[in-house]
Parts: structure tokens; C-alpha cells; sequence
């Protein structure tokens, strides 16, 4: 598997299949978790409630599955590599929430490209990623993939 030479910016022509790319870490806060209850509007005990969570199978407060997510767009999103050529986010798909994600756990993102299509009517092609979202203990904690709309070079 060959990494992605990441640059900023990267178009639809430049990305090949089976190009990987791994980003760096971020350490999921409670700050994290209640800023995201407070935005989506879920205050789940599960993940606010430290009481309440300690006697749940888990026994103590996780992460919002969608927070994760999120966390990793965000982490993909500071390699640069879609800067100013990503035209749409299209599509998350097969998503999985494997295991949960605690208050200290570290992850990081691996995306693969795993296809490849052009759209020329919108100026660009579909990429599809292979994503897995892997805790500081190398454990897979989401996958699925994500499909973006990436620019074509300008001719």
C-alpha cells in the first residue's frame, strides 16, 4: 500500500487506488463531549453522566459515536491534502462503531483510496476512503468509508 505523498490541495487526478494516508493523534476531552451534547442536543447519560455511566457495561462515560466521527474529518481535514479542492463531502457509508471511545483515548485516522470515479458534469470525480478510526491501543474503533466530490485540475 502506498501513501498518499500528501500536499495541499490535492486533485481528483492525483489520487490513486490503494494510496493510504495516516494522520496524527487527538486525545478526546470531556470538554469535547459536553461542547458536542451542547451542539447536537444529546445529553445522553452514557456520555454526561459520570454516575450513571459507571454502572453501564462500559463502566464510565464514552464519546459520542458522532463526535469520533467528527474528530476525524477534523484530523483529515489539517492534513491539507483536500484543502480548496474538496467540492462535497458526499456521502459516509457503511459506517461501523466497533468499540467505544473513552475520555484520554488517543485516535488517529487511516484512509484508504479505495475507488475512484469521475463526475465530469460537476467538475471533479467521486473518491472513495476506506476509513478506520483506531485508538492509541491500535484498536479499530469506527470504519465505513467516505465518498468525496474532489475538483479536477484546472486545464
Amino acid at each position: 500500500m502506498a501513501e498518499i505523498n500528501v500536499r495541499k490541495g490535492m486533485y481528483f487526478d492525483e489520487f490513486e487506488v490503494g494510496q493510504s494516508v495516516t494522520t496524527g493523534g487527538r486525545t478526546v476531552t470531556e470538554t469535547d463531549i459536553v461542547s458536542f451534547s451542547y451542539l447536537s442536543g444529546d445529553w445522553n447519560a452514557i456520555h454526561t453522566n459520570a454516575e450513571y455511566a459507571a454502572q453501564h457495561p462500559f463502566g464510565q462515560r464514552v464519546a459520542h459515536g458522532l463526535l469520533v466521527l467528527s474528530i476525524a474529518t477534523g484530523l483529515a481535514n489539517q492534513l491539507g491534502f483536500m484543502e480548496d479542492t474538496v467540492l462535497a463531502f458526499r456521502e459516509v457509508g457503511s459506517w461501523k462503531f466497533s468499540l467505544p471511545t473513552y475520555i484520554g483515548d488517543t485516535i488517529h485516522v487511516r484512509a484508504t483510496v479505495s475507488d475512484r470515479k469521475p463526475m465530469r458534469r460537476l467538475g471533479g470525480g467521486l473518491v472513495t476512503f476506506k476509513v478506520e478510526i483506531i485508538n492509541q491501543n491500535d484498536q479499530v474503533v469506527q470504519r465505513g468509508t467516505w465518498i468525496v466530490l474532489v475538483k479536477n485540475r484546472e486545464q
